[in-house]
């Protein structure tokens, strides 16, 4: 895909998708209680869908094998609830799934008594399990790999057979993901305690004020447009449904984008953003809490041509891809001086952009492809391989850039 600038400012509109997080806590929530629960907003992505097609898929079976693709969330909270699902059940996803490491999740579900087996490599999916009945008890977990396999025990934990107690070990990685299963949770009668590093769920009949539940938009999805108008002089743009107090870790957007380049409103409706002068000529931030951002603020970074060192990013390696390289390798290719670590990127940008620059990869990471687009301001004519790849958390991403001026070929 070629993707050109508009000619003029940008003043637009855009309605974002259904948060991913919160629809697929919602879609696991209803799955679990059984509670006949509507969803106005729900997210649209590949993942959200894939998620509803399996509960369905599974819903009055007592066996079947499950698909997910590349859908890690779905992966991580369908294993938890197919292990309390009575019957026998084969999970498996692409072959990059089957490189994202799950043992951590499978060995606190086999504590409380799951029959889960490797059916290739061990500590990866694809996995055999025959579900049953679960009991809870005491577990250990280590909170620094994914919070998704935190929350996966969450979610099933009021369906045990007694008080779940979950033990977080080592340092805890995307935090308020945690805090918004628990909210959640606690929205639909469940009794949820989180004390530090003690979580406790107690069993109990889920329960519901009404059956209709409004899902706010993506913060995540609202990143890409934050980083167009920190890029950009002189546009606005409105964000649909974005909450001041909201549950999503990338709530934080308007306090970082503060810095580079762009003032947020709170308005009715969600959220208007305006251009500014970038206050900042060095950037330092540690994206532990919330990682999903940190592809979108290193190219900001590098658009605006800010020194930037981006630390906290751990979980970075086992998405999609390995985001870190990702980064590294695409950025360098623009002409940016780069140096990762396990956890950390170093961001320079040149003196000279390289404006002959070959297409920048995505490897079948949507983040990937709705970072580098914006920087259709600083390199016209910039082209994006796999474009499609954006349908796994927002499908209309592409009809939104062109709706905003954009020339997408």
């Amino acid at each position: 895909m070629q993707i050109s600038p508009p000619t003029g400012s940008i003043q637009t509109e855009v309605e974002l998708p259904g948060s991913k997080s919160i629809s697929n806590r919602l879609l696991m929530i209803r799955a679990i209680s059984g509670l006949p629960i509507h969803f106005k907003n729900l997210s649209d992505s590949e993942d959200t869908i894939l998620l509803a097609k399996a509960l369905g898929q599974v819903q009055g079976k007592k066996s079947g094998t499950v698909n997910i693709n590349h859908a890690g969330t779905d992966m991580r909270f369908l294993t938890a609830h197919l292990s309390i699902k009575e019957g026998e059940w084969v999970i498996t996803g692409s072959e990059r799934m089957k490189q994202r490491p799950i043992s951590e999740l499978v060995n606190a579900l086999v504590a409380l008594g799951a029959d889960i087996t490797y059916i290739e490599k061990q500590g990866f999916p694809p996995l055999k399990i025959n579900g049953k009945k679960l009991h809870g008890g005491r577990i250990e977990i280590d909170g620094s790999i994914s919070s998704q396999f935190i929350s996966a025990l969450m979610l099933v934990a009021p369906a045990l057979g007694e008080e779940l107690e979950i033990i977080l070990k080592g340092n805890i990685v995307s935090l308020p993901y945690i805090k918004m299963t628990s909210e959640l949770l606690k929205l639909f009668g469940v009794y949820v305690s989180f004390n530090g590093k003690r979580i406790t769920v107690t069993p109990a009949p889920f329960s519901m004020l009404n059956d209709q539940f409004l899902v706010e938009s993506d913060w995540s999805a609202a990143s890409y447009w934050f980083n167009l108008v920190a890029l950009t002089n002189n546009s606005e743009i409105e964000l649909k449904y974005l909450d001041k107090v909201s549950l999503q870790a990338d709530s934080i957007l308007p306090e970082i984008y503060n810095k580079l380049g762009v003032r947020t409103e709170f308005v009715e409706k969600g959220v208007c953003l305006r251009s500014k002068q970038s206050t900042v000529e060095e950037f330092e931030y540690d994206f532990t809490n919330c990682p999903d951002i940190a592809q979108t603020i290193a190219v900001t970074c590098f658009g605006l041509g800010i020194k930037a060192h981006l630390t906290g990013l751990q979980t970075l390696k086992i998405k999609e891809t390995d985001r870190i390289i990702a980064l590294k390798t695409e950025l360098e290719k623009l002409g940016a001086s780069v140096e990762a670590t396990e956890n950390s990127l170093k961001i320079v940008s040149p003196v000279n952009y390289n404006i002959n620059q070959p297409a920048i990869l995505t490897y079948n990471d949507h983040r990937m492809a709705m970072s580098f687009a914006p920087l259709a301001i600083k390199f016209p004519q910039i082209k994006l391989q796999n474009p499609e790849v954006v349908d796994k958390s927002y499908p209309a991403f592409w009809d939104d850039l062109q709706q905003a001026g954009f020339s997408v070929d």
